[in-house]
């Protein structure tokens, strides 16, 4: 059996970010655990880091990276990883994660960084070097982490795979946690055309770590609406719709705000937070299974 891949408390958190930092310090919340950017924290020292000792005191931590590139075809940047460990050890986190995309050029086109978690194809190869970057990721570390499940806007030529079986492959194959994304599957199924419902029925539930919620906005194109994972407003109706299916399936997991746009005044976080809680708290039993 693997160990879990998070320890995190199954309570609602939410995305710790600059703007509240210091106020979250002065007035810690009620609540158990706040998850915050791997990369903005990779330093060696400094007023940030002590930051995050003081919110460490009171919080229990999860780090959520958006650079290690797991899907690039390069094998992840030997540095990057050992500025991850340090950041792991100094802060013992209860979970570690990243994302399924890539985000860096590879180093025989110039190895640039594009700024933003670019999709995969769903291929036996893409999936190969997937979780082979992961075990490094894992192995590096230490430790079981978690990937989390993509938004998506286009579908690839030549898929060999649908999008659920991709990401369910990737967990089996590389043993790693899944951090589930309940936006990024409503998103995914509106853009593609997909039931989102079947594919969080598809999911390897007794891999799932944490749950993201997040806010969404709606584009006007030639082709239709596009829905753009943005983080920028509240939770919608019918992804709260699919988190109540997700603990219905689940139980209690730890479920985290995000909110990365337009970042508006804590309170509206934190009643989003509740708004999370209180589902948990209607709607979950004790965790059925651990991830």
């Amino acid at each position: 059996m693997n160990p879990p891949a998070s320890s995190l408390p199954p309570t609602a958190g939410f995305g710790l970010r600059h703007p509240h930092v210091l106020q979250v310090i002065d007035r810690p919340p009620a609540v158990d655990w706040v998850e915050v950017h791997t990369e903005n924290y990779m330093y060696p020292g400094g007023p940030r880091l002590r930051q995050l000792e003081a919110v460490r005191e009171r919080f229990d931590l999860s780090l959520h990276g958006v650079g290690l590139s797991l899907g690039s075809v390069d094998e992840p940047d030997r540095d990057h990883l050992k500025r991850i460990r340090a950041l792991a050890d100094r802060f013992r986190p209860a979970a570690i994660s990243d994302h399924i995309a890539w985000v860096r050029a590879p180093k025989a086109a110039g190895g640039a960084s594009l700024n933003d978690l670019l999709p995969l194809p769903c291929t036996e190869e893409a999936l190969e070097t997937l979780a082979r970057n992961i075990a490094i990721f894992q192995d590096a570390l230490g430790r079981r982490v978690m990937v989390e499940n993509p938004s998506m806007y286009l579908e690839f030529a030549g898929a060999e795979m649908d999008h659920a079986e991709f990401v369910a492959e990737t967990v089996r194959r590389a043993g790693c946690g899944l951090l589930l994304d309940v936006n990024n599957i409503h998103v995914s199924a509106r853009n593609l055309g997909f039931d989102a419902s079947d594919y969080l029925d598809r999911m390897p539930f007794e891999a799932v770590g944490e749950i993201h919620l997040a806010g969404h906005a709606e584009r006007e194109t030639p082709g239709g609406t596009l829905l753009i994972d943005d983080h920028g407003s509240r939770v919608r109706d019918e992804v709260w719709a699919l988190y109540e299916r997700a603990l219905d399936r689940l139980g209690a997991v730890p479920t985290l705000i995000e909110w990365d746009t337009c970042i508006p005044d804590l309170r509206v976080i934190l009643a989003e937070t509740a708004k999370a809680q209180r589902r948990m708290d209607a709607l979950a039993g004790p965790r059925r299974a651990t991830a």
